[in-house]
């Protein structure tokens, strides 16, 4: 007889309907919704306390989630990175928790799912192309065409197969690398239940972060290549 497997989206009525990697990423939506909420009322509350607590408060770990992750962007993509940030962020807080949910009992990762990496992986793909568009008008076409007008008949084949194999490349990446690490950590549990899979969980941790960095990395030369100019 077969045990159905407890997840924490069981527990409420219009989540259990659906399918799993919609209802874990339902629930780290609405973690980071409160998270985000909450940090931006303990932000308005202290904004006049120059001196931060010396001791780790949740003010403090936003802060530095915050610095880090605009740090980050904008060390990779220059002093126009601050552009940038609200949408690499996101990307990154969604698949980070999504990633590290795996490691928790009850959590099926939506990150373990092809629809929700492809997902991710279009809206690179469609934002890069909005903000080559918004920067160079229809001249952001010439990126398609390479520097002589002579190549095109080449170039426009080659860049269009690049540009429409990057969503596939980053979803496949995410997808395949998350499920690869979660079913290893799942069959060290039916194993060995006790010990022996730590060490799985502690790869599965470096894994998660390993991830959503590469995913965000290749996202900022995306967006960075679209906003290039050429130089003469």
């Amino acid at each position: 007889m077969e045990h159905e497997v407890f997840t924490w989206a069981s527990l409420f009525p219009f989540l259990k309907e659906l399918p799993p990697h919609v209802s874990n990423a339902m629930i780290v939506s609405i973690i980071l919704l409160i998270v985000v909420i909450l940090g931006y009322r303990q932000l308005k509350r202290s904004e006049d306390e120059a001196i931060p607590e010396p001791k780790v408060t949740f003010r403090n770990f936003i802060e530095m989630l915050v610095e880090g992750l605009s740090s980050i962007i904008i060390d990779t993509m220059g002093p126009r990175g601050r552009e940038f940030v609200l949408i690499v962020g996101t990307l990154a807080l969604f698949i980070l928790f999504n990633n590290l949910s795996g490691l928790v009992p009850g959590f099926l990762p939506a990150t373990d799912n092809v629809n929700t990496t492809f997902a991710c992986s279009l809206t690179v793909f469609v934002m890069t192309h909005y903000y080559g568009f918004r920067e160079h008008g229809i001249k952001y076409l010439k990126h398609f065409v390479g520097p002589y007008w002579w190549l095109a008949p080449l170039m426009v084949p080659i860049e269009l197969i690049g540009h429409l194999a990057r969503p596939l490349s980053l979803g496949l990446r995410l997808f395949g690398n998350i499920t690869g690490d979660h079913l290893v950590t799942a069959i060290f549990f039916g194993l060995v239940p006790l010990l022996v899979p730590l060490p799985v969980m502690f790869l599965g941790l470096f894994v998660a972060f390993v991830q959503t960095f590469v995913f965000i990395l290749l996202s900022m030369a995306y967006f960075s290549g679209a906003i290039a100019h050429e130089e003469h």
